[in-house]
């Protein structure tokens, strides 16, 4: 995962922008162009689907609603129409190393909306009005939690008639449990573990404050909710473990458990998990029909020493992985990075599509990377649908560590990122700026993408930050267009022995990623030049559309401006970091917030045209979704409440957005 590391590091970013802006206000340089690609696309069709039944969409994960009622002649009159404040916001207390994010997509079931924040409270509202219908607070334990945050529910319908919970909430905390509530009043479901809740510290013990957590929503398919959970990076090798575990949806009794360090799975009950094994933290699909679920996973903790990583946990390891939902095997691996030294962990819900290949139909899973790579399989069996090519590497690691010979690269994909950097890429507002990032990158180490880390310092490019990171993609599968938000920032890696860094710390230095265990500890942190700028040219933030049958790029644009990253509101157009996800509709229109100034913008999913913002109560970090309510009227719904990384404006809103009905917009013309 990305990590600012502290409220410091987030602040020197966004003073590095306040420079930026001060002499750009001046005149003083011009953003660079960006290329553009034009293409055509098929008219889709008309689609009537109310509802947003999973934190993708569906199952699928595709990030689509084929709801056409909001369209490119008709969104410049969308309008905020209501919000909702949730009371977990920046006035709440917490706990000094919380930094929250409001990262939750809410579901819309019938005609409720249902959603968590940051700590976990889960809240339903009226999905027309946004009137609170109910809410649950499970009083979770944030002491030593560093990112406080939830992505969202999931749910669940018996289809026989019980009673209380019938119809159910499943939902992960930060603190380690399972919880089922009634999604009709938000009361415990109390046929569920004990009185509604599971505890997933099971055969995890010991776990110091902070170190495991729930953050995306449980994979609810086949009867069972399926969890991973996050484990904190780069503390310790001794860390808990990555499994991956299935519960009854009904009695929350362990169906199975899958642990990436065993070579066989699932594990057997009573055996131990092992402890650091890779993770899986962020949210998973599924195919019903397959009886398959995909889980994207990271690597063995620490993130850029792997020294003392087994063949077992290297094999599963920043990979996507395909699991039997009745059983708990695994059916097929992917790997996207062999021996992860750089923390590129798959932090990407996969996505599923159907695609036309060769004239036939065939069941795909496309895999975006924090490497840039686009990477579409079968997902029956793991195979490529498009040719991924084994190329040599940059070899040599700091002693005790290897690096792969080779690693995998979609080929007939275009990349989501460049793969290299060179001197003449480096970028400032002075000669001075410049110079200075030149004469930085030519003492460390850079030979483009997967150059290990080293003691001299390796420029990572992107950074552990990612090009795709936990919004995924979206993908609109009547015109076939896949649409990506990604970053493009530098890190600069550096190798510290143990016994120079014990000196450090004893000279009161303090060690953000100790890696106790390892015979080192990385220093990783943004590649920013005296000014705090970064050393390579905007911009920073890239939205960009592939269309998936020609395999090209259709369009990129700058995602985001300066407004709120700096004390005059001068909005540039340079791109920015992001975090979150987009939508795209029926109607031809690609909704997404992300980025680090408070927007929600609506582009042209065919031209790439920004044809669409509005001025968000707090930062957009989040995926916003789309349904219809009972009367048959359209909303975008967003989540504003900022992303502490990223320095954007905390709250604690959920915005809805509609179309004035057309008596309304009538009387008051």
């Amino acid at each position: 995962m990305f990590h600012c590391h502290s409220s410091a590091r987030c602040l020197k970013w966004i003073l590095a922008i306040v420079v930026i802006v001060a002499l750009g206000a001046l005149g003083l340089f011009r953003m660079p162009s960006l290329g553009q690609w034009k293409g055509t696309a098929p008219v889709a069709a008309d689609g009537s689907s109310p509802d947003w039944s999973a934190y993708g969409g569906d199952l699928s994960g595709r990030r689509y609603s084929p709801l056409t009622q909001i369209h490119g002649g008709n969104v410049g009159e969308l309008q905020a129409v209501w919000q909702y404040r949730t009371g977990d916001g920046p006035a709440q207390k917490r706990e000094p190393s919380n930094l929250p994010a409001f990262e939750a997509t809410p579901l819309k079931i019938d005609d409720s909306l249902y959603f968590c924040t940051p700590t976990n409270v889960v809240i339903s509202l009226d999905a027309e009005t946004g009137r609170e219908r109910w809410r649950f607070n499970p009083e979770t334990d944030t002491r030593g939690h560093y990112l406080v945050t939830c992505r969202g529910v999931s749910y669940h319908r018996q289809e026989v008639q019980a009673g209380h919970c019938t119809r159910r909430i499943l939902a992960g905390t930060i603190d380690g449990r399972l919880l089922a509530l009634d999604a009709d009043d938000g009361k415990p479901c109390a046929d569920f573990g004990r009185n509604g809740q599971v505890s997933l510290r099971g055969g995890q013990e010991p776990i110091k404050p902070g170190f495991f957590s729930i953050t995306s929503p449980p994979n609810v398919v086949g009867g069972v909710a399926i969890v991973g959970g996050l484990v904190l990076d780069n503390q310790s090798v001794d860390v808990p473990s990555g499994v991956v575990r299935a519960y009854d949806v009904i009695t929350g009794q362990l169906r199975w458990a899958w642990d990436s360090a065993r070579e066989q799975n699932p594990v057997p009950a009573g055996q131990p998990y092992g402890r650091g094994s890779p993770n899986a933290w962020g949210v998973f699909s599924a195919d019903p029909a397959l009886g398959l679920v995909f889980v994207p996973t990271g690597n063995r903790s620490p993130d850029y020493f792997g020294g003392h990583r087994t063949p077992a946990e290297d094999s599963h390891a920043s990979a996507v992985v395909a699991i039997e939902v009745a059983t708990g095997k695994t059916r097929w691996v992917f790997q996207t990075v062999h021996h992860d030294i750089w923390d590129y962990d798959v932090a990407s819900q996969p996505v599923l599509v159907d695609m036309n290949v060769a004239g036939s139909p065939v069941p795909a899973l496309v895999q975006a990377t924090k490497q840039g790579q686009v990477f579409v399989l079968d997902r029956r069996d793991g195979k490529p649908i498009y040719r991924v090519e084994e190329r040599p590497v940059p070899r040599g690691t700091v002693p005790g560590d290897r690096a792969s010979a080779t690693q995998p690269f979609s080929v007939e994909m275009p990349a989501l990122h460049p793969l290299r950097l060179s001197e003449d890429d480096m970028w400032g507002l002075t000669p001075f700026d410049r110079a200075w990032c030149r004469t930085e990158f030519k003492k460390h180490r850079h030979e483009g993408l997967f150059t290990p880390p080293s003691l001299q310092g390796t420029v990572n490019y992107p950074s552990n930050l990612g090009a795709s990171n936990w919004g995924s993609v979206a993908i609109d599968p009547r015109r076939g267009i896949l649409i990506a938000n990604t970053n493009r920032i530098a890190s600069v890696v550096t190798m510290i022995p143990r016994e120079e860094m014990n000196r450090r710390i004893a000279a009161g230095e303090f060690a953000h990623s100790p890696s106790e265990g390892t015979p080192y500890m990385a220093d990783a942190r943004p590649f920013l030049s005296p000014l705090g700028i970064p050393c390579t040219r905007p911009p920073w933030g890239v939205l960009t559309a592939i269309d998936l049958d020609k395999r090209t790029v259709l369009w990129e644009r700058p995602l985001g401006t300066t407004r709120d990253l700096a004390p005059l509101p001068i909005p540039l157009n340079w791109g920015v970091p992001n975090a979150g996800g987009s939508l795209i509709t029926g109607g031809g229109l690609v909704f997404i917030g992300a980025a680090a100034d408070d927007y929600l913008r609506a582009f042209s999913v065919e031209s790439g045209d920004e044809i669409w913002r509005a001025r968000l109560p707090a930062g957009g970090q989040a995926t916003p979704m789309t349904y219809l309510d009972r009367n048959g009227r359209q909303y975008v719904v967003i989540a504003a409440g900022g992303h502490a990384h990223l320095g954007s404006t905390l709250g604690d809103y959920i915005v809805a957005f509609a179309i004035a009905p057309k008596h309304k917009r009538n009387a008051a013309k």
